[in-house]
């Protein structure tokens, strides 16, 4: 997975966050802080928001496929 790919996978959680109403006030949520964890091994990327009306938190969690897939090495060494 490239970079640009990443970038439009991040992008969609975010479209989701941004499409999801509290369910207590029906207002928008504010991300405050971003992490990463390993759920029975698979990584997530878990986004911890707050609703901008009412202060109700709420943790989003997607599955983040990208976490290694950058940092694998080539399969064969590359010469110079």
């Amino acid at each position: 997975m490239n970079l640009n790919e990443v970038m439009k996978f991040v992008e969609s959680e975010y479209i989701v966050i941004n499409n999801t109403p509290c369910e207590i006030c029906g207002g928008d949520f504010l991300t405050e802080s971003v992490g990463l964890t390993f759920e029975n091994g698979k990584p997530e990327n878990i986004t911890h928001c707050v609703c901008e009306n009412c202060g109700h938190e709420r943790e989003f969690s997607f599955r983040a496929p990208f976490i290694g897939a950058m940092n694998q090495e080539p399969e064969h060494e590359e010469l110079n």
